[in-house]
């Protein structure tokens, strides 16, 4: 029971804002279904831009890397037929959900899934944590890493784990059969102080 498909999606960027004029870079996505990653999608994407120095740093993806990759339309109208109809995951998906729309918006595209966000869903079910960073997050509760960060698919990857733990966690803490997608889009609005009695009241 309580087979729970979602597409959990990472970006890296040029920068942080698609206002800006700022571009994905790559793409990581996985498939959950049942509880485990079924199926993964996963390419570098040419902006049409150079990249700071900043940012090939701090992702390991080179300006020479990006030359050769497929353009941005061409990877997001694959990435559109990966994601389908699922509902999607992201870490911070405000982030996430606004490239999306960016850069759908430019190839005519408009998203109709609905985002959780494993960010806002772990402050509330991980409150002693030391932080909610991915990387954190993946530390404190040992899961599954190749100890890649900052790429696409392995940050995409570490989400999906993160998000299953979080599902496992709430059954087995709480006595929910079944955590539906939209119980963990209201948890992740809950005031945290809230939190318990929210649980509570959907344990019912």
């Amino acid at each position: 029971m309580g087979n729970f498909t979602a597409v959990v999606i990472d970006f890296e960027t040029t920068g942080l804002s698609p206002n800006m004029g700022d571009r994905t870079i790559e793409v990581g996505a996985v498939l959950v279904d049942n509880n485990r990653i079924v199926d993964k999608f996963q390419s570098l994407m040419n902006p049409g831009m150079r990249i700071s120095a900043f940012i090939e740093e701090y992702t390991g993806i080179t300006n020479k890397m990006l030359a050769s990759a497929a353009p941005v339309p061409e990877v997001m109208k694959n990435l559109a037929r990966f994601i389908g109809r699922h509902h999607l995951v992201a870490h911070n998906a405000s982030f996430d959900s606004k490239f999306l729309d960016a850069e759908f918006g430019r190839i005519s595209l408009k998203r109709s899934n609905e985002f959780a966000c494993s960010l806002l869903s772990a402050r509330r079910i991980y409150q002693d944590a030391p932080n909610h960073k991915l990387e954190t997050l993946v530390r404190y509760k040992n899961l599954k890493t190749d100890g890649t960060y900052h790429r696409a698919l392995a940050d995409a990857e570490m989400t999906a784990h993160l998000w299953l733990r979080m599902i496992a966690d709430l059954k087995s803490h709480h006595g929910l059969q079944q955590i539906p997608f939209q119980l963990m889009q209201q948890l992740g609005k809950t005031p945290k102080k809230k939190v318990a009695e929210f649980l509570k009241r959907n344990c019912s």
